[in-house]
């Protein structure tokens, strides 16, 4: 059974950073792109980041672009969201998502950027 684990959620100030984490088991993490995406209230679920099995390349949803880096650590079977110059409208759940034979999410991590 595929299991994701998204943590680091958190409340901080706009301008603030905060760093996401998602430990993967029950499959070669290695082998799989994985992805970051995000809910806000009310909204669907949108795509935020992803990156290829190597982490060699990322890709970033234009208004996170310069701001929110993924990365992973296959010997460690962890996926990363840096999250910098943070703003009130990046509120939402963020998960991390492998698709296999269907996308497989965690459970979230819930993200509030308020004064």
């Amino acid at each position: 059974q595929v299991q994701l684990v998204e943590s680091g959620g958190g409340l901080v100030r706009p301008g603030g950073s905060l760093r996401l984490s998602c430990a993967a088991s029950e499959f070669t993490f290695s082998n799989y792109a994985t992805n970051w995406y995000r809910q806000a209230p009310g909204k669907g679920r949108e795509w935020v980041a992803s990156i290829t099995s190597t982490g060699l390349s990322t890709n970033y949803e234009d208004s996170v672009k310069g701001r929110f880096i993924i990365s992973r650590d296959n010997g460690k079977s962890m996926l990363y969201l840096q999250m910098n110059s943070l703003k009130p409208e990046d509120t939402a759940v963020y998960y991390c998502d492998i698709l296999l034979d269907r996308h497989y999410w965690g459970q979230g991590t819930q993200v509030t950027v308020s004064s």
